[in-house]
């Protein structure tokens, strides 16, 4: 049985607490080996990216010979005439029908996306909750089950095979996660603004354009940076809808449809710098874009969780 407490004048006399000092430079000990580990791991985790990129562009430098002799060997000479074979045959045309598939998809998934998100957000009605569900399990529905559906509607649209048949797939396909991710960042904007703008005698539509989507402006960047690489690297979707119908239909085939065609041009005659080169075409814009705009991709993913 435990001891009774005595008691006093004031009342119960109270517990003894145990005073023992922590060990001096304990977590300063736990905080060092924790920046040891993450740091190991960031800089293990960039050499798993750096170094197949590496590979891959020392590759287009080098002939069939070299790249089997050395993976990482440096190229006898620096010549950039297989970038331009690469371009010759057919990675120039793929290039330029991603491009303008881009920059038709991105704007609009950005437009559509955040004028609904918006809404989601800032208005409250009746089935509100129910549509944002409805595009976060948008966001988680597997692209392979609506490939046969998808594919007899765009053809009933007659839109096989064209720009604007692409640009329309690009756009729903972004919806999902665009709604997602900008839902979350207009619901840390200040209402005070919000309100500010309603009292001196906005519209709606000035004070979201004007007022609330200039401040959405990290999310916006971060979002748009990954729909560009979403849809720049798509595959399955070209492939199904981009298919000439005919012999007389033109070839709009996208860059990841390119590569491909790329490798089966070659046959038996291997000529893997060419096909290499034409993955480095492909692969630097989006470098270039991330790179360009790293800082403001970090500041949208943490400025919801800041504020």
């Amino acid at each position: 049985m435990s001891a009774p407490i005595k008691e006093t004048a004031a009342g119960p006399a109270p517990r003894s607490v145990d005073k023992t000092p922590a060990r001096p430079g304990s977590g300063r000990s736990e905080g060092v080996v924790l920046n040891v580990f993450s740091h190991g791991f960031l800089a293990l985790w960039a050499l798993l990216i750096i170094l197949p990129l590496l590979w891959l562009v020392l590759s287009s430098f080098k002939t069939d010979a070299q790249i089997g002799g050395s993976a990482f060997g440096w190229p006898h000479s620096w010549s950039f005439d297989v970038f331009q074979r690469a371009w010759n045959k057919g990675i120039g045309d793929y290039f330029v029908n991603t491009v303008i598939v881009l920059v038709f998809s991105v704007p609009l998934t950005m437009l559509f996306g955040s004028m609904a998100a918006y809404v989601l957000a800032r208005y409250q009605f009746w089935g509100n909750r129910l549509l944002y569900y409805f595009f976060v399990a948008g966001a988680m529905f597997p692209v392979f089950l609506a490939l046969v559906p998808l594919f007899f509607m765009v053809k009933r649209l007659d839109m096989l095979n064209t720009y604007q048949g692409l640009i329309l797939v690009y756009v729903a396909y972004s919806m999902p996660f665009t709604v997602f991710f900008m839902h979350a960042f207009f619901r840390t904007l200040p209402t005070a603004v919000f309100e500010a703008s309603i009292l001196d005698g906005a519209s709606h539509t000035r004070t979201f354009f004007q007022v609330m989507l200039p401040m959405a402006k990290p999310g916006l960047i971060s979002v748009g940076i990954f729909n560009t690489l979403g849809q720049w690297n798509q595959f399955i979707l070209p492939t199904v809808l981009m298919q000439p119908q005919s012999g007389d239909d033109p070839e709009r085939y996208v860059l990841t449809q390119g590569l491909i065609q790329l490798q089966q041009q070659q046959g038996y005659a291997s000529d893997l710098p060419v096909l290499f080169a034409g993955v480095t075409i492909a692969m630097i814009p989006m470098l270039v874009v991330y790179l360009s705009f790293q800082r403001q991709v970090q500041a949208g993913l943490t400025s919801a969780t800041l504020k």
